[in-house]
């Protein structure tokens, strides 16, 4: 667990400085720290940024997608599926390339507040989560994002390597489903209003 000299004072961003030696410096804790810490770090909703020490310029994002490549590269831990990955790369230089960001922070924003929201609720029924119907959940949920991903550029969306294992249909009384049907749908129109503008 982070102490208070690591986060750095209540609401104030961490700044981690990167020297020419690849190291990262926490200046908030005065040591030294690793990808791993700054995972962990993110995990723990400590807000930081990074800094190359002789130039001054932020390198966050490219430190976080460093992140993302260790995780990824882990065996059993990839959680970006090769079709997205692709899909990503697709849109690089894509006219809709301005949009995808905002676009990916609001999906998986709403995705995030669905889960919370249900796992709170298998709480409250006395389920465990990773158990039985939350797993079921989860998985629609994953292809409900997936095929918002394929409206948002079908003509970007190649065939998958591995043929889609068919969908049963969601109950008809999952709320939770409908709600997150509902702010999927409120999205693509705000993309497209958005599209419209340009």
């Amino acid at each position: 667990m982070a102490d208070s000299q690591e986060t750095g004072a209540q609401g104030e961003r961490v700044v981690i400085k990167k020297y020419a030696n690849r190291r990262l410096y926490n200046t908030a804790s005065s040591s030294y720290v690793t990808l791993e810490h700054l995972s962990e770090m993110v995990k723990q909703n400590i807000d930081f940024v990074v800094y190359d020490a002789k130039t001054n310029e932020d390198i966050t994002r490219s430190v976080l997608t460093q992140i993302i490549f260790e995780e990824e590269s882990q065996q059993g831990q990839s959680l970006l599926p090769i079709q997205f990955l692709r899909q990503l790369i697709g849109f690089y230089g894509n006219s809709m390339q301005a949009f995808l960001p905002s676009y990916l922070e609001l999906s998986l924003a709403s995705f995030t507040q669905q889960q919370e929201r249900m796992r709170t609720q298998f709480q409250a029924l006395g389920h465990t989560p990773g158990v039985g119907p939350f797993d079921e959940q989860v998985r629609q949920n994953l292809a409900l994002f997936d095929r918002a991903m394929k409206m948002f550029s079908p003509f970007a969306y190649a065939k998958s390597e591995e043929p889609a294992r068919p969908q049963p249909a969601p109950p008809p009384a999952d709320e939770a489903l409908a709600a997150l049907r509902k702010q999927m749908e409120e999205m693509q129109a705000q993309i497209e209003k958005l599209a419209g503008k340009r």
